[in-house]
């Protein structure tokens, strides 16, 4: 929390003014930002300056652990992130690859379970690294990516936290995460969440033990619209972490394709202060 804190303040205070195209915005922008998570620990990194929807970004990257590609598949596991993107975006909408409400096309999970093989067919790049982590492998590119960018085009949005890395050191298993662009008051509190609990569930499925994620961020940013409620929120005291319990008895990729839910995901001892409504920039 207090490394959040510290990054918003320091976008206030060092970042520097400029023009986004795609949503025709001024926005606060300070280049490469580190975080860490200590999951061995259990220091869920949940801010607490303001109430967070947790459950919406869990079910975000149980999304895309699944492959999802429709907006409506995501509601259905607990979260609306989607919606915006899928439905009121009007480069996609006129996109000629989307597929009717609600499709997303090629993005995130879809790419990293399907990845197109220059010679035919693809390779579902998370099931070869749950193979080879349950084996005790690391070839040193274990390597979640949901980037190609040949396939920007069909998709409605191109990945922000685009590639995870999983390295094993005898039976502890850390995790690099790169995000190459962040809208740090409203998708870096999901992100926070979503690469603790990608690194906890990893380890579960794996017979591993979490040890350190690492957080690298390149382009964090707040837009114009953001800013005043940006210094409200870091002017406010923030409460102890919570704890984030999850069923032990999620054990394979499989459980997470077929059953996993949010009731699988407990919070335990969350204080926050009241809820800010940031705008949404599509």
């Amino acid at each position: 929390m207090d490394q959040y804190l510290a990054l918003c303040q320091t976008i206030l205070n060092e970042g520097v003014w400029i023009h986004n195209d795609r949503t025709n915005k001024k926005v606060l922008t300070y280049i490469n930002a580190d975080l860490t998570y200590n999951v061995a620990a259990g220091h869920f990194p949940l801010v607490t300056t303001r109430k967070c929807f947790w459950k919406s970004a869990i079910a975000e990257i149980l999304g895309y652990l699944r492959g999802y590609d429709n907006a409506a598949d995501f509601r259905k596991i607990g979260t609306k992130t989607w919606d915006a993107n899928a439905n009121d975006n009007p480069a996609w909408l006129s996109n000629p690859y989307r597929k009717g409400d609600d499709d997303c096309g090629f993005i995130y999970g879809k790419v990293a379970r399907n990845f197109p093989k220059p010679d035919g067919g693809h390779v579902d790049l998370l099931k070869q690294i749950v193979h080879n982590l349950r084996q005790g492998i690391d070839n040193r590119g274990e390597i979640l990516t949901f980037y190609h960018p040949g396939a920007f085009h069909m998709g409605c949005l191109r990945p922000c936290m685009h590639s995870h890395q999983f390295s094993l050191l005898g039976d502890r298993l850390y995790l690099n995460s790169t995000q190459r662009s962040c809208d740090v008051p409203l998708g870096l509190t999901f992100n926070m969440v979503q690469v603790y609990v990608l690194l906890a569930l990893m380890a579960q499925i794996t017979n591993t033990k979490p040890a350190m994620a690492y957080h690298k961020i390149v382009n964090a940013h707040i837009y114009d619209d953001q800013v005043e409620l940006m210094q409200q929120q870091v002017s406010r005291t923030p409460y102890p972490l919570p704890k984030l319990e999850i069923n032990p008895d999620i054990k394979s990729l499989e459980d997470i394709e077929t059953w996993v839910s949010l009731d699988d995901f407990k919070l335990v001892n969350y204080q926050h202060h009241a809820a800010i409504k940031y705008p949404f920039s599509v």
